[in-house]
């Protein structure tokens, strides 16, 4: 039995009435809205829906809603009418109220305050939409929606959560009590196209010959450490340089939330697991890691590095497994290597400083500096080189940098890329893997538009 044919059996709802002219955000709309989506959920059997094709539900939940409308000789205009089965399909298939924002792909973050207000992020800049959840209820069950679809929970007991949802995107939510004036939720998303280099080189976030080095590095197999703040574009460029690297590789790939986009034939994907509420069952990003040491890959791609898994990490890069890439949040080169140094620490041996020192510079190549810049514009700020030690001390050296000039009067940032005149010391490792450059690449002064 259809969805319609179990609708016409039963009696004529009531509905909020609701008068022609009504706005899509007034009181009165949404009223009509909560008691449409109501009356669905109770009347239509949600086992039949979630045998139907997208396409068909969408479909059968229109013609149900205009039935429903009818029955109850609600006075809609055309528009009106238009709307509320666009939400009304958007409550049931999709996310709600926050549907639309999904669909644009202008919109890279969505971030939900409480049930009052809705900011998105377009070209580095946030905004305020007009976008309102009925209530706080109305937001936890999107909430729960999103967690529940990736077997994660979210509730008094466990009131933070980090979940994805099927395009990628990363969520992140928190309820009360820790959320004082009621739920948050927060996605970043991805575009459902992965950016490829020549995206970024087209928006300037970096040249086209440090491209064509930072290529050159992948393909060589050196290990690199991708750093900048929250938001800075770490996760895309790691996805961009992973696009370099040979289809006949074995790469797995470890994160707590999975948004990486790989696209080679032989990606191997895995993801941490909270404690259920027991307390029990927690799979960290430090045991996937070394689980991953037992799956013959040719190269761990780690998300992000925050804590006892980058001993084994710096462990693997320096045991076979050339190539291997990761992220850190930190605000300078210098700083990501302090970083991850003291996340050494946190791995619960007793190394001396020397000793860890001695792990990270014999592990990492490289060091690629990432940042969000005034105008919202994401750009690589530097390439430094890791050459070693010097007694106690890690010793780095700038290859590329961005140099801000000022500020425009329509607020974009002024600046150039410029070459520092220092030929790195992995340039011998390039060449043996076959990877050509320029000759004036390093040329001291050099200026990139």
């Amino acid at each position: 039995m259809s969805l319609r044919d179990r609708l016409s059996r039963i009696e004529a709802p009531r509905l909020v009435a609701s008068a022609a002219g009504t706005s899509s955000d007034s009181v009165a709309y949404r009223a009509l809205r909560t008691d449409l989506h109501t009356q669905l959920l109770d009347r239509v059997d949600v086992e039949v829906m979630g045998r139907l094709t997208p396409e068909r539900l969408r479909e059968e939940l229109r013609i149900l809603v205009e039935r429903l409308i009818g029955e109850a000789g609600i006075a809609l205009n055309a528009a009106e009418h238009k709307q509320i089965v666009v939400d009304i399909q958007n409550e049931i298939m999709g996310l709600g109220p926050i549907e639309p924002l999904l669909a644009d792909p202008a919109v890279s973050d969505i971030l939900v305050n409480t049930h009052k207000s809705v900011y998105v992020e377009r070209a580095g800049r946030l905004e305020q939409t007009p976008i309102r959840f009925d209530s706080d209820d109305h937001l936890m069950k999107v909430i729960d929606k999103i967690v529940s679809r990736v077997g994660r929970r979210i509730d008094e007991s466990s009131p933070m959560v980090d979940a994805r949802l099927p395009d990628g995107s990363r969520v992140n939510a928190i309820i009360p009590p820790l959320a004082i004036d009621g739920p948050l939720l927060s996605i970043r998303r991805f575009a459902v196209v992965p950016l490829k280099m020549d995206d970024l080189v087209r928006h300037k976030s970096l040249p086209a010959e440090l491209a064509a080095l930072l290529g050159g590095m992948v393909k060589a197999k050196l290990n690199l450490l991708i750093s900048g703040g929250t938001g800075s574009g770490k996760t895309t460029l790691l996805n961009v340089l992973s696009s370099y690297i040979p289809d006949t590789e074995r790469i797995v790939t470890i994160e707590d939330a999975a948004e990486l986009q790989l696209q080679q034939p032989h990606v191997v994907r895995l993801e941490t697991r909270p404690p259920n509420i027991e307390g029990k069952g927690e799979v960290t990003q430090r045991a996937l890691v070394r689980n991953s040491l037992r799956m013959r890959p040719d190269r761990i791609i780690i998300g992000e590095v925050r804590g006892a898994e980058t001993l084994d990490m710096l462990q693997a890069m320096n045991t076979g497994h050339e190539g291997s890439m990761a992220t850190v949040h930190a605000n300078a080169p210098r700083d990501a290597l302090m970083r991850v140094e003291n996340m050494l620490g946190m791995a619960g041996m007793s190394l001396s400083q020397k000793a860890m020192r001695q792990q990270i510079a014999s592990a990492l190549t490289a060091v690629v500096q990432v940042g969000r810049l005034s105008d919202g514009k994401r750009k690589v700020l530097s390439l430094s080189e890791i050459t070693g030690l010097e007694g106690d001390v890690l010793t780095m050296q700038d290859i590329f940098v961005f140099r801000q000039t000022g500020v425009q009067a329509d607020g974009q940032v002024a600046g150039r890329f410029h070459a520092t005149g220092v030929r790195p010391k992995f340039l011998d490792r390039l060449a043996v893997r076959g990877v050509g450059l320029a000759d004036d690449l390093f040329d001291p002064g050099r200026i990139f538009d």
